[in-house]
């Protein structure tokens, strides 16, 4: 008995601490669990009375705690019954997935402590491994590959942009659900190898690919033309915003006039790196706006000052640019004269805290709202129309150089464009 009240008290702070709700007091405790019943009758330990009153908060969470008694009967029968001694550590680690799981977001969850230090290692951008950007599609349950850095381990193996994702060594078979473990099982140590196969026009490619130590730049940036600078961004991670303020004002010392901010296949990531950048182009007013599930809006988050640069702007995104990305294509549209060009971006218009919970390292992520423009247009499950519409012509998966002004006709488009608004 002893075991099952403990194991409903570890799941239901782990709950109110991924909630957000606060944690029960000693004295909300005790009021809770200091009863027995007998007889029919509730009976305070500290009273001889035949009731005990407390508030619908105390009820709510006492109530709260019954619904888990199942999870506890669960946990006493593998304690017992289980053929082989169980993993308790992982049974809570799954149950706690399980509760992230039940939301039915693929955008909250938990992070076991190997996986929220790995998240972070991500966003730094150094780890050892074969040197790809993965873009997990909830829509097409597919991982395709959106990038292949420079002299990687996957660039001499041969992986190619545009390539799908399929199978880990010989049985893992790769969704957008088990990615994580995926790219655990790809990473390792320096001159090991690791087999990853591809699916390149629906046929399958194996490679043996040997893994080293990859450095990660989120920004390349270039001067296409006299007066027309081209940053693309390929992730708001690690210090990507200095990264792109640095590549903005190289850019500008070269006199430019326009600059094609280009966030095709851009996944998102931290809103406040989209602050950030926005806030170069932007004078006072907000980045976007979040609106809770309430219906209260706040208006303050993500505020832009002014001091701007004075440059026309351009914005090429595609169905892969998503979140952060869809953030900033929003605002610059509203609040700068960006034209956007491209397709309809991937429709993520909702926002996730990144908290720690426990004492252990595990980590977990919750949307909390939802975002709009600041003119008020919705994103989520929509996404962003461009102005003007620009489809890859059939068969063409976006494999050219770095910056392709032959090749690649969203980026051709995107110059025409420019070079009109600048006359």
């Amino acid at each position: 008995m002893k075991k099952k009240m403990f194991l409903v008290l570890v799941l239901v702070l782990i709950l109110c601490l991924m909630s957000g709700c606060s944690i029960l007091s000693g004295n909300r405790l005790e009021s809770m669990f200091g009863n027995s019943t007998t007889g029919g009758k509730t009976i305070s330990a500290n009273s001889s009375a035949d009731n005990v009153t407390i508030s619908r908060d105390e009820y709510e969470d006492y109530l709260r705690l019954q619904k888990f008694s199942e999870l506890a009967d669960l946990y006493d029968v593998a304690q017992t019954d289980f053929y082989q001694e169980p993993d308790s550590d992982k049974m809570l680690e799954y149950a706690a997935k399980g509760l992230m799981a039940g939301l039915d977001d693929p955008f909250s969850f938990y992070y076991s402590p190997e996986e929220f230090k790995q998240m972070y290692e991500d966003d730094e951008g150094k780890y050892v491994g074969i040197g790809v950007m993965i873009l997990g599609n909830v829509k097409d349950d597919t991982c395709v590959i959106s990038r292949v850095f420079k002299g990687s381990p996957a660039e001499e193996a041969g992986v190619m942009r545009g390539d799908v994702l399929y199978r880990v060594e010989d049985d893992f078979y790769v969704t957008p659900e088990n990615l994580t473990e995926a790219v655990k099982i790809m990473r390792g140590e320096p001159g090991t190898v690791v087999n990853v196969t591809f699916l390149r026009d629906e046929e399958e490619i194996t490679f043996q690919i040997l893994r080293k130590e990859i450095m990660v730049n989120q920004v390349e940036s270039t001067l296409l033309e006299t007066g027309i600078g081209y940053i693309a961004m390929y992730e708001f991670a690690g210090e990507a915003e200095k990264e792109f303020e640095k590549a903005l004002n190289e850019l500008l010392e070269q006199d430019i006039k326009g600059v094609i901010i280009d966030l095709r296949d851009n996944s998102g990531g931290w809103v406040e790196q989209a602050r950030y950048i926005g806030d170069l182009f932007m004078d006072k007013g907000e980045l976007c706006y979040l609106v809770f599930r309430d219906g209260t809006e706040n208006h303050e988050y993500y505020r832009t000052k002014d001091g701007k640069a004075d440059v026309k702007i351009v914005v090429l995104i595609n169905e892969m640019s998503a979140s952060s990305s869809e953030i900033l294509t929003g605002a610059l549209r509203d609040c700068a004269d960006a034209t956007i060009v491209g397709t309809t971006s991937y429709g993520k218009g909702i926002v996730q805290n990144v908290y720690p919970i426990g004492s252990n390292g595990a980590g977990y992520q919750i949307t909390i709202a939802e975002y709009f423009s600041p003119k008020g247009n919705k994103v989520h499950k929509i996404g962003i129309s461009p102005d003007v519409v620009v489809e890859r012509p059939d068969g063409d998966k976006g494999i050219y150089e770095f910056a392709d002004t032959s090749k690649d006709v969203q980026l051709v488009k995107a110059l025409e464009i420019m070079r009109e608004k600048l006359k």
